[in-house]
Parts: structure tokens; C-alpha cells; sequence
């Protein structure tokens, strides 16, 4: 997916100010210290046994949410922050209630992750790290669309949560 869906040189470039990077290098790194952490030191969520699986049933929901979210983006969907041409403000669907579900749907699957593992300081190590990287991700992005879009993503933005619907 990140090669293929990719902005264009026809595309608004270098908005992205290295956010697909951080986000990378950021699961990277935080997966390694919570799978080397959770291989060291014995710190369980819980007890039961198909907790980790929970944790899988969350991963598997994140990646399918995102998915779908993905092909209602259609077009203006891309993994760099860019704004396409003919671009328009995307506000129904499950953008009528975050503004970034795709992101929701991603921290989904990371928590899940996080609870796979069922060690209290990985879980911590990932959900911590991939939340921060995804937040400056959409300061980021929120930056590019106020300025494509004006008025009316202040009216969107002050309508709609930012990840989690409801609450933040």
C-alpha cells in the first residue's frame, strides 16, 4: 500500500514533513523494545489465555476497518499527506464522526497488538509511541487541510472528534 498509494507529481508535494517516516520508524523500534521487553520480564494484563487472542480479534478489526474507510477515501486517499487535485472535504460516512477514522482504525489493530503480547509495559511501550507518532501525523495533516480548505474544515473541525468518536 505504500507504494501504491503514493501522491503524484501532479499532487500538492512535500506537505508530509516526514510524518510517514516517523510513523514507520516509530512501529519499528516500538515493536521491537515491547517484543524484546515482553521476552525479558513477566508483567501479564491477564491471566487467561485468550486474552492474546482478543488482542488478535482487535488487530484483524483495525485492518479491515481501515480497509473499508481506505475505499469510501477513494481517490484522495494516500499514505503521504497531500491534497490531489479536484480534492474534496470527505465529511460523511465515518468521517461524519472523526475526522481521521482511518488513523482510529489503525490504533485499533496497534492496541491490538499491544494486547497480543499481554505484558502490561509492551503494551504501554507500543500504544504510547504509535498514539505520539499519530498525533504529530495529524497536526500534521490538519495543517494541509485548513489551508486547502478553509471555513469549512474549521466548521468540520469544531463538528466532528478527532479519533475517537465522542471522546477525543
Amino acid at each position: 500500500m505504500n507504494r501504491l498509494m503514493r501522491s503524484k507529481t501532479e499532487d500538492k508535494q512535500h506537505a508530509d514533513k516526514g510524518s510517514l517516516t516517523l510513523i514507520w520508524l516509530t512501529i519499528l523500534v516500538s515493536f521491537v523494545a515491547a517484543i524484546t521487553f515482553k521476552s525479558f520480564y513477566y508483567f501479564p494484563i491477564s491471566l487467561y489465555s485468550f486474552f492474546p487472542f482478543m488482542g488478535l480479534a482487535f488487530i484483524l478489526a483495525g485492518i479491515v476497518l481501515r480497509l473499508v474507510i481506505i475505499s469510501t477515501l477513494g481517490q484522495f486517499f494516500t499514505v503521504d499527506v497531500t491534497i490531489r487535485q479536484h480534492h474534496q472535504l470527505k465529511t460523511d460516512g465515518f468521517y461524519k464522526y472523526v475526522r481521521h477514522p482511518s488513523y482510529s482504525a489503525s490504533l485499533l489493530s496497534f492496541i491490538g497488538f499491544g494486547i497480543s503480547l499481554n505484558n502490561w509495559v509492551s503494551f504501554t511501550i507500543v500504544t504510547i509511541s504509535v498514539v505520539a507518532a499519530f498525533l504529530y501525523r495529524i497536526k500534521v495533516e490538519e495543517e494541509v487541510l485548513a489551508q486547502q480548505f478553509g471555513a469549512d474544515y474549521a466548521n468540520y473541525k469544531s463538528s466532528t472528534k478527532k479519533i475517537i468518536p465522542f471522546v477525543f
